[in-house]
C-alpha cells in the first residue's frame, strides 16, 4: 500500500474522464483493488447507466447518486460478482428503481487467499446479458462482450460510440489479474485476451481498479506475451525440480510483495490445469512433473 501514498484518490467525487463517461472511486484500496473500485456513469443526458457499482458502502452510494443527479438510472451493470464489484447494484436498485444487468450470477465458497475475491451471495440480476447484446439510453450503447476467465462470469461492457471499453477486472493498467481456480480458468483467460485483442475498433479500456489504457491492443498483446512466458518459467520451474505451487512461488516472484504470494499462487496453478489439458505437465497430488511429448 505504500505504493499508494503519492497518487491522487479522489473519493466519493465524480470526474469526467471521457466523453459521455464519469467517475466515481470507491474507499476501498487494497493490495488487491490498487486505488479502490471505480464505478462509471455513462450518459449525459436524462437516461444513465451506472457500471460496476463497486462496494455497498453508504458514502460510495451516495456519491454515485450525487454523479447522477436528475437523470433515470436505465441500467445498473456490473462485470462479474466479486465483493468489490456489485454489492452496491442492490441498494442502488433499491433507490433508482433500475434493473441490474450484465454479468450472470455466481457464488462458490472460494477457496482463494483473497479476502475481497469472495463471491457476492446477494447478486441478483434481473437481466443477464450475453455476448453481443446491448442496452441503451439517451445518447449511447453499451455492449456485452463475454469475458471469462477472471472469474466464469464476467463481461466487459463497450461503448459503441466512443470506442471505450470498460473491462472490469479483466484488463487493468497496474496489475495484472488474479485468475484462481476452481471458477478462474487461465485457458478462458487466455481466450478472452486474444479476443479483446482482435477487437480493433476499441480505443481505450476504463478497468475498474487502475489508470484508463491508453493503447489497449498493445497492453492485450503484452499481457498475453506475459502469460505465456510464465509458462515457460512454470514449466523451467519444475525441470529444476520445484515441483508444487508453493515451492515455484517464491523463485517467480521474488520482486513481489509477499502479501500477494498466495495471490500468485492461485494463478501459478491457474496455468498448470492450463498445462495439464494440453498434456504438457501431469500432476501427483500437489506436485507436478513433465509430460514427455508423445504422452
Amino acid at each position: 500500500m505504500d505504493a499508494l501514498k503519492d497518487i491522487e484518490k479522489p473519493y466519493a467525487e465524480a470526474e469526467r474522464i471521457a466523453p459521455l463517461v464519469r467517475r466515481v472511486l470507491a474507499r476501498n484500496p487494497s493490495p488487491f483493488t490498487f486505488t479502490g473500485t471505480q464505478t462509471y456513469v455513462v450518459g449525459d443526458a436524462d437516461e444513465v447507466a451506472v457500471i460496476d457499482p463497486g462496494p455497498a458502502d453508504p458514502e460510495h452510494v451516495e456519491a454515485i447518486l450525487e454523479a447522477v443527479g436528475e437523470a433515470r438510472v436505465v441500467a445498473i451493470c456490473c462485470t462479474h460478482t466479486h465483493r468489490d464489484h456489485s454489492p452496491a447494484a442492490a441498494p442502488l436498485k433499491v433507490l433508482t428503481g433500475a434493473p441490474i444487468v450484465g454479468c450472470a450470477a455466481l457464488t462458490l465458497e472460494d477457496d482463494g487467499p483473497r479476502a475481497d475475491a469472495a463471491f457476492d451471495p446477494d447478486y441478483r440480476p434481473d437481466r443477464v446479458l450475453t455476448d453481443g447484446e446491448a442496452i441503451s439510453g439517451t445518447g449511447w450503447t453499451l455492449e456485452a462482450v463475454a469475458t471469462p476467465g477472471h472469474t466464469s462470469n464476467h463481461v466487459c461492457f463497450a461503448l459503441r460510440e466512443t470506442g471505450a471499453v470498460f473491462t472490469g477486472d479483466h484488463v487493468m493498467g497496474w496489475s495484472t489479474s488474479v485468475v484462481s481456480p476452481p471458477d478462474g480458468d487461465m485457458t478462458d483467460y487466455l481466450a478472452s485476451l486474444q479476443k479483446l485483442y482482435e477487437r480493433e475498433q476499441d480505443t481505450v479500456y476504463f478497468p475498474a481498479h487502475g489508470p484508463a489504457v491508453e493503447k489497449p491492443r498493445q497492453l492485450v498483446r503484452g499481457m498475453i506475451g506475459h502469460r505465456r512466458q510464465r509458462e515457460r518459467q512454470i514449466l523451467k520451474q519444475i525441470e529444476a525440480g520445484h515441483r508444487t505451487v508453493a515451492a515455484m512461488v517464491p523463485q517467480m516472484y521474488r520482486s513481489v510483495d509477499q502479501r500477494l504470494w498466495p495471490a500468485a499462487g492461485r494463478s501459478v496453478l491457474a496455468h498448470l490445469l492450463d498445462l495439464q489439458r494440453r498434456r504438457l505437465v501431469t500432476d501427483h497430488g500437489d506436485e507436478w512433473s513433465l509430460l514427455a511429448p508423445d504422452n
